[in-house]
């Protein structure tokens, strides 16, 4: 059964077409509907995408035009590599962000991530993608390559400018915790939610000079909030306790919409030996401990649903593909690749259903037009605007 209503081809329309007229002999939608089915069937270079499209050629007939057949792997590579990525990245923020219309708080980690085996003249001395995920949702919004010679910072605005804000939460480690950062997000109708760490001397001194003064008090007079959680399993016991002081004084005055600081504390205890840590964050949403704790505690899907996938899974640190706009290109189709294996309700790992996808033209179907619509339950419930006691 073919698709008969691709995603992709509807919302990458307008995408520019980065080649001269004389040589469009494929067009730019069949290009990049054959790398996606391709990348969702496991293909991880331009010569498994050109391996897949001429096994699979029937099938794509039945819904793409392929006037020439199927595109050479040098094709495919010329096409990625001059493709804008910020407008590839707008059209995937576009087409992932319908999917993400449920009613509340959405929430969008974003964290980068290095392809170690890809050269580049970037921070981490290699390709750097910064990327947006939609935590509840388990869908990427958006991607951004750090430029050569630079470093995330500088690369997180530019993917805030692609991403549909209002309404969000923007949850970021403390790389991403800067002024016109958090200032960015509030001027596009979004709150957030960023890590205070050394990066930030002054702001982590004040924040954990609000924390000192309220237990000095005893938190006589401090509007507060407070949750804990105790975890056993596999070896480890770990208790975590979270503190929200609402309207906090004293912080540099520089930073927006300060709603509220939190202090997220950790005892673990794994095989004998007891660890303590303390977390700091500063927030301009005005919620629960319990949510703020659930939230901080989310923001690291975009690692370990994510990250972990692309390295296990898809192989992405062995990938030396870095000309020009390839790599970054191709990185995105991944990340697409992965968020539409994840919505797929079947059992199963993502490596059995990029088997599986390969096998079973109905089930690739199924995934490119399936999103399930199924969010975490902590994010769905009622109170998630719920205002703090006191």
């Amino acid at each position: 059964m073919p698709p008969q209503d691709v995603s992709i081809a509807r919302y990458f329309a307008g995408l520019p077409d980065p080649r001269v007229d004389r040589t469009k002999k494929h067009a730019l939608g069949d290009i990049l509907v054959i790398a996606l089915c391709a990348v969702l069937a496991g293909a991880d270079s331009w010569e498994e995408v050109e391996g897949f499209g001429d096994a699979k050629h029937n099938w794509l007939k039945t819904f793409l035009a392929l006037p020439h057949g199927i595109p050479s792997h040098d094709t495919f590579y010329r096409v990625f590599a001059r493709l804008d990525p910020q407008r590839f990245g707008s059209c995937v923020g576009e087409w992932m962000g319908a999917a993400c219309e449920a009613a509340g708080l959405k929430h969008i980690a974003i964290d980068g991530k290095a392809v170690r085996s890809a050269p580049g003249d970037t921070f981490s001395g290699c390709l750097h993608l910064v990327s947006a995920w939609a935590a509840e949702n388990r869908l990427v919004l958006g991607q951004a390559a750090v430029a050569d010679g630079s470093h995330e910072i500088a690369a997180i605005p530019e993917l805030l400018r692609v991403l549909e804000l209002k309404g969000a939460l923007v949850t970021l480690d403390a790389a991403g915790c800067q002024k016109g950062i958090a200032r960015q997000v509030r001027d596009r109708g979004g709150d957030y939610l960023l890590a205070v760490k050394g990066n930030q001397p002054t702001l982590h001194e004040a924040v954990r000079a609000v924390f000192d003064r309220a237990c000095e008090a005893d938190f006589a007079g401090v509007r507060h909030d407070g949750a804990e959680s105790v975890e056993d399993g596999h070896g480890r016991h770990e208790e975590r306790y979270v503190t929200v002081i609402y309207d906090p004084d004293g912080l540099p005055p520089e930073w927006p919409d300060v709603a509220a600081v939190v202090l997220v504390g950790r005892e673990r205890e794994v095989g004998g030996a007891n660890t303590s840590t303390a977390h700091y964050y500063v927030t301009s949403l005005r919620g629960t401990a319990e949510q703020l704790g659930g939230l901080v505690r989310r923001h690291w899907a975009v690692e370990n649903e994510l990250h972990w996938c692309l390295d296990v899974t898809f192989r992405e640190d062995d990938q030396k593909t870095a000309a020009g706009h390839a790599g970054a290109n191709l990185g995105l189709v991944r990340r697409v690749a992965a968020s539409l294996l994840k919505q797929d309700p079947g059992k199963g790992s993502i490596k059995g259903k990029r088997l599986r996808a390969a096998w079973d033209d109905e089930y690739l179907t199924r995934v490119l037009q399936g999103f399930t619509g199924n969010y975490y339950p902590e994010l769905e419930q009622g109170d998630k605007r719920r205002m703090p006691p006191g």
